[in-house]
Order: C-alpha cells, then sequence, then structure tokens
C-alpha cells in the first residue's frame, strides 16, 4: 500500500509544482505587460505606482489608469478563451472546436454591432448579454445545421456549419457597416480584436460572469474527460451527458461573451491554447482546464506586448497578432501530435 502511494504522491507534486511555475510565468509577463510599452517604465516606477501612488506622477497615472487595466484586461480575455476552446473541443471531440470555427464570436459580434448600429443603443451594462444572447443564438444555429446534415453532428459537419455561419453573419456585419458608416467608425477597431480604449466598467460588469463561467468548467472537468472518450463511455462512467452538455453550453457562452465585449472577436486563443496544454498535462480535463486559463492568460498578455512593440509608438490591432501569431503556432502543434 505504501509502496503504491509513494508514485501517486511524486506525480501529485509534480503537477502542484507545475501549477506554480504557470502562475510565476504569467506573473511576470504580467509585470514585463505593465512595464513596456509606447514608453519603457522602469521595475522602481512600478512598484510606486502600486505601493505610493502619486496623481501629479504622470508615470503613475498611465501604470494605473492605461496599463494595469489593460493587462487585466488581456488576461481575462485569453483565459476565456482559452477554457472556452478546451471545453468545446472535449465535448465535441472535435480538435477543431474553438468560439471562432464554431461560430459563437461571429454570433456575439453581430449582436454587439445590430444593438448599437442597427437599434441604435449605447455601449453599456447590457453588453454582455447581448454578446451572450448573439453566441448563444449562433451556437443554437450551427447544432441544427450540423444535425440535419448527413452523418449528423460529427465534428466535420459542425466545423462546416461553423464557418458558413461565420461567413454569413460576416456578411451581415458588413451590410449594416455600409448603412450606418458611423458606427462602422466607432466599432471598426473592436471588431478587428482590440484591448485598447476599453471601459473598465465593462471589466466590472463581466467579473462576476468569468467567474460563474470558470466555475462550471472547473467543476465539471472529470466529466469532460469522459465524454471527450465517447458518449457510451461517459454513460458506462455514470456520467449524465445531457446536463454535461447543457453545463458546457452556460460556461461556454458566458466566457465567450464576455470576451467578446471586453475585446471583441479575439480568434485564435480558443484554438491553439488548449491543443498546447494538453502537449503539456495530458488528457485529463481537471488539468486541462484550469491550465487553459493560465496558459490564454498568458498567450494574450505576450501577444498584446507584440500589438503595442512591434511599430511603436503605432498600435497594431490585437486580434491581427493573435492571428498572425496564432495560425503558424497551430499549424507547429498539429504537426507535434501527428
Amino acid at each position: 500500500m505504501t509502496a503504491s502511494l509513494k508514485p501517486l504522491s511524486r506525480a501529485y507534486q509534480g503537477r502542484v509544482w507545475l501549477l506554480l511555475f504557470a502562475l510565476l510565468g504569467v506573473g511576470v509577463l504580467f509585470l514585463v505587460h505593465i512595464a513596456f510599452g509606447a514608453k519603457t517604465l522602469s521595475p522602481g516606477t512600478i512598484l510606486g505606482a502600486f505601493v505610493s501612488f502619486d496623481g501629479a506622477e504622470f508615470d503613475h497615472v498611465i501604470i494605473r489608469d492605461l496599463r494595469l487595466p489593460r493587462a487585466l484586461v488581456a488576461m481575462a480575455v485569453g483565459a476565456s478563451l482559452g477554457v472556452a476552446g478546451a471545453l468545446m473541443q472535449g465535448v465535441t471531440r472535435n480538435p477543431l472546436a474553438e468560439p471562432g470555427l464554431l461560430g459563437l464570436l461571429a454570433g456575439a459580434s453581430f449582436a454587439v454591432v445590430f444593438w448599437v448600429s442597427f437599434l441604435g443603443q449605447p455601449i453599456g451594462f447590457d453588453l454582455p448579454l447581448v454578446a451572450a444572447a448573439g453566441a448563444l443564438g449562433a451556437s443554437v444555429v450551427v447544432w441544427f445545421i450540423a444535425k440535419a446534415a448527413p452523418g449528423g453532428t460529427t465534428p466535420v459537419t459542425l466545423t462546416l456549419s461553423g464557418a458558413a455561419i461565420t461567413a454569413f453573419l460576416a456578411s451581415l456585419i458588413a451590410l449594416m457597416h455600409l448603412l450606418d458608416e458611423e458606427s462602422f467608425d466607432e466599432l471598426r477597431v473592436w471588431l478587428s480584436g482590440s484591448l485598447s480604449g476599453f471601459d473598465v466598467t465593462t471589466l466590472l460588469i463581466c467579473l462576476p460572469w468569468l467567474a460563474i463561467g470558470l466555475a462550471i468548467a472547473l467543476a465539471i472537468g472529470r466529466q469532460v474527460t469522459a465524454l471527450s472518450m465517447g458518449d457510451d463511455v461517459a454513460l458506462g462512467l455514470g456520467v449524465h451527458t445531457a446536463r454535461l452538455k447543457i453545463l458546457s453550453l452556460i460556461s461556454v457562452v458566458m466566457l465567450t461573451a464576455c470576451a467578446v465585449a471586453l475585446a471583441g472577436p479575439m480568434g485564435f486563443v480558443g484554438l491553439v491554447i488548449p491543443h498546447a496544454v494538453r502537449l503539456v498535462v495530458g488528457a485529463d480535463y481537471r488539468r486541462i482546464v484550469p491550465f487553459s486559463a493560465i496558459g490564454g492568460a498568458g498567450f494574450l498578455l505576450v501577444i498584446d506586448l507584440i500589438a503595442r512593440m512591434a511599430l511603436r509608438p503605432v498600435e497594431i490591432s490585437t486580434g491581427i497578432v493573435s492571428a498572425l501569431v496564432g495560425a503558424p503556432l497551430f499549424v507547429w502543434l498539429v504537426r507535434r501530435r501527428t
């Protein structure tokens, strides 16, 4: 008995050390993200802004009012999309599943643009709910289209249905822009996936929804692992598959809606991060979910730092850099797995 417990204890300790190392890495990236930008700030200045804030000190104002909130938004969006992608890939058993490819990002973006541009509603407290309604509507449409296809809801039909709905909604968004050029100018940067010009109030509104979505994802990790091996296996292990899929959908919609409300449609995060995490921690979603949150937060901190530094003082949209980095990274990850 004692001999059998020692390897388990060492494995547990290894996971704890890996988790602490990942959290430390994100902490370092967080500080680097704050330090570098159009103007590089020293560690002493950053420490002073937190310990003894001086409103008359311009660098302190930059840190507290601009860079700190932006870093927090980057971490929140990255963690949300990383976890959403992990859940979607586990539940659908589709390695290409993620909020962007299955139409959720497009649905949330369309709902926000329709709300602001076509209906003329201001951006306010209801923005996450509007984005959630759009993401949920798009996911339902994608599922029904895939279900009606020959063979039913297979990974291929889900991916093709998501691509079709994404293209259709993108066309509708372009049409609304042609009809309302003023709103187009206001939302153009946001639609490319941007962390600049956000409202801190939106982050505060989204935090409870993000917490609920992440809590659900962490709670169902074991069941998602069983479901990722097939419905029959999950049923044999006592998993209520229908309830699990509903909980997964709720979590994914909450996380995607908040990410879109904060930064617009940010692609490739939910696709790349779960694949990278599985290479490190294996196929158990009790580990994939928390590490996808940590990995997504760190990844988007790096991406946003590149967006600010590559052509400074000119800033590139974070969503564009995410696609430029995410696409080749995903190809490399796929080659590693084959």
